[in-house]
């Protein structure tokens, strides 16, 4: 339950108490005014849409690359255990230095946020394995290991680059700002639709209309600010990172 009520913040209160001041407001002075919803709701509900799309795209191909980068290490390390000419001590330190990669990556990513370099510093260590056991691999062997690697590595740049880079920053706070003016500008307009109905006796309709509106919005706005970094654990749709661990039953 507590994943589901994340999406409640202190953006959430604050466009409530907007909403609650306007409501009360627009009901004591009696303001209202004929005005055309659509154009407000295009200003705030299409840059919504445009951004959570946005959002999840780079959720589901942030899926792929992890799943690529677990691939190719599985992938990676299973090359060096077929390897007949390596010593079990160097297949085991290789296998160590797999699941450093994994780890540090994935710590990386979640929301204990390590340094990058300390994966690069262990891909670093299986190009130096290579190259000092050059009697010990074939050329087709070397070859497909820096294959993996290469899967290996385009995939971190990538996790990386979505970790770093979210959607257009500039569009969020468009629909924020406007997310925080829509009660000022519906609550007039939605009490104008309501006293033209000759049986409108209840003002608390103002309240929960406005109230409703306001808070579907800010939810979704709140949903896709939970959605711009996937693998900070705080989102209930966030990527569940240790799915990706790797140990000795996936080798």
């Amino acid at each position: 339950m507590k994943k589901y009520l994340s999406i409640i913040d202190q953006r959430t209160y604050l466009v409530v108490l907007i909403t609650i001041i306007t409501s009360y407001l627009t009901l004591n002075y009696n303001f209202s005014y004929n005005f055309d919803l659509t154009v407000i709701s295009i200003a705030i509900v299409f840059p919504l849409v445009f951004t959570i799309r946005g959002a999840f795209r780079r959720r589901e191909k942030a899926l792929e690359y992890l799943a690529k980068f677990k691939a190719g290490l599985i992938s990676l390390n299973s090359s060096f255990y077929e390897n007949g000419k390596l010593e079990s001590s160097e297949k085991d330190e290789i296998f160590e230095i797999v699941k450093n990669i994994n780890t540090n990556f994935l710590d990386y990513l979640g929301p204990k946020s390590l340094d990058l370099e300390n994966t690069k510093e262990e891909i670093v260590k299986i190009f130096r394995f290579i190259d000092n056991r050059t009697e010990k691999f074939s050329y087709s062997s070397a070859m497909r290991c820096h294959g993996y690697l290469n899967d290996v590595h385009q995939s971190i740049e990538f996790l990386a680059a979505v970790k770093i880079h979210g959607t257009p920053m500039i569009i969020r706070a468009y629909t924020l700002i406007f997310i925080y003016i829509f009660p000022l500008i519906y609550t007039p307009a939605i009490y104008y639709n309501l006293i033209q109905s000759s049986d409108f006796q209840e003002p608390v309709l103002v309240y929960i209309l406005s109230f409703l509106t306001s808070f579907i919005l800010i939810s979704l706005f709140n949903i896709q600010e939970h959605l711009e970094n996937p693998f900070d654990q705080i989102g209930a749709d966030d990527i569940r990172l240790t799915g990706f661990n790797l140990d000795k039953n996936h080798m």
